[in-house]
């Protein structure tokens, strides 16, 4: 199975590596803008995503497909994932501009915030209290890990782990502990590894 864990990266290449390996299960990556879409009482959301993923032609389509009768606010969010990828997004100016993207959304109305980066999950703890009460936080990521173990038919604790990056796959084993995802390391079965899409 190849777990595709990125809004982007499922973007631009899910179709094609579908295509090409029919015999691999490929499981990607999408903003969960259809449950937002669905559990919107105030019939406004919001999309946070990276710049790739903000004018993709796939968010657009899940946007016709899923929330036809909901405005759909898209943030572009530039250097949020990079500021996770390093390591920086607790200091305290990254906590401004999270603040300062999020208030405008909350004004207007959104009543839920999608997270579409992998990396936002890593922001919760920065996002919550912006949007206590006022939205929900829509993350994809449990929903994403059920349908791999469906498709994996076994029990996850049997299954190897190989990670792969798009760049610097030294700082993605090296960020697992930080990232409070030590215990993945013990499933790895070799470094990651550079992959170029």
């Amino acid at each position: 199975m190849l777990v595709v864990a990125c809004n982007t990266a499922t973007a631009a290449a899910v179709t094609e590596l579908r295509h090409r390996h029919p015999g691999v299960p490929v499981v990607g990556v999408e903003p969960g803008v259809k449950p937002a879409a669905a559990a919107s009482r105030s019939r406004r959301i919001a999309v946070l995503a990276t710049e790739a993923t903000a004018r993709s032609e796939r968010l657009a389509r899940l946007i016709r497909d899923h929330a036809g009768e909901v405005e759909v606010i898209v943030r572009a969010c530039p250097g949020w994932a990079t500021r996770v990828e390093m390591l920086h997004f607790a200091a305290s100016d990254f906590g401004a501009e999270i603040a300062a993207t999020v208030a405008p959304l909350l004004a207007a109305g959104a009543d839920r915030l999608v997270l579409g980066c992998t990396h936002y999950s890593f922001l919760v703890p920065a996002l919550a209290p912006l949007v206590d009460g006022r939205a929900e936080l829509v993350d994809v990521a449990e929903a994403v890990a059920r349908q791999a173990v469906r498709l994996i038919g076994s029990a996850p604790g049997s299954c190897r782990l190989e990670l792969f990056a798009t760049a610097h796959p030294e700082r993605l084993h090296a960020a697992l502990a930080a990232l409070d995802l030590g215990w993945l390391a013990a499933r790895t079965v070799t470094p990651a590894r550079q992959l170029v899409i």
